[in-house]
């Protein structure tokens, strides 16, 4: 034991406890500033604001302030695509330098989606379940079919689209419409005012004929019809059904 007290009187121990705490203290500092080097201690920037921009822009403005970003997208019908429409962190937030800022954008290409049955459904039922489905009616046309407003048939594209297709999301269709009237009923055409030629050829083009013409003073070519029978309030009649008119100067 005396030996060991002995020896921390001596100058070697001295110059080796010396020399050990240097190299503690050396180390510490390294190590301290190591790391605020490493971390950038006190450096810190604002995050850009890229919410609302096109991802082009976006990224740009991110690369100018030395961020990093990465992206994920979503579809949404009514927005532009390649809109960053969530960025985080927030705008004005105080990040360090190669910060990662993640990205929501719309998405380019529109995921696709089964089109859905909506055969003999009424306007009102198909446009729900196209809206449902993040589709959208372009048009409605009509054709004669006793089903008012029940649809009989879908287009895309000017093509007939069946259930169960595959369709990108945010299309548009066109439906095609019962007109509640049958295959052989016509609305009856509104003559008056026409001369006799002209009511002619109005009836012949809905498929109704000319019935019996009467003349309420002199018949003249320039007389023209000043009542039919059936007139207009009768609404639909069957195609061949005879139209009587009556003219006058």
């Amino acid at each position: 034991m005396s030996k060991f007290f002995s020896y921390l009187k001596t100058d070697s121990f001295r110059k080796n406890l010396i020399g050990a705490v240097i190299f503690i203290i050396v180390l510490f500092l390294s190590i301290y500033f190591g790391l605020k080097i490493y971390t950038k201690h006190g450096d810190s920037i604002e995050v850009p604001v890229v919410k609302g921009l096109h991802i082009n822009e976006a990224i740009k403005v991110l690369e100018r302030a030395d961020l990093e970003y990465n992206i994920d997208s979503v579809y949404q019908m009514e927005m532009k695509p390649g809109t960053v429409i969530e960025q985080d962190p927030d705008p004005q937030s105080q990040v360090k330098t190669g910060r990662t800022i993640y990205l929501t954008i719309i998405t380019q290409v529109a995921p696709e989606v089964a089109f859905p049955e909506i055969i003999d459904k009424t306007l009102i039922e198909a446009t729900a379940i196209l809206r449902n489905q993040s589709l959208k009616v372009a048009d409605t046309t009509y054709i004669a079919d006793i089903a008012r407003d029940v649809v009989l048939e879908v287009k895309f594209a000017g093509q007939p689209l069946k259930t169960g297709r595959m369709i990108a999301k945010g299309s548009a269709v066109t439906l095609v419409l019962g007109n509640g009237r049958g295959a052989n009923e016509v609305e009856i055409p509104y003559l008056i005012g026409l001369s006799l030629n002209e009511a002619k050829f109005a009836l012949t083009g809905v498929g109704l004929n000319l019935g019996a013409v009467s003349f309420s003073g002199l018949d003249s070519l320039s007389a023209k019809v000043i009542s039919q029978q059936p007139d207009t309030t009768a609404g639909i009649v069957s195609i061949g059904t005879a139209v009587n008119i009556t003219l006058s100067n």
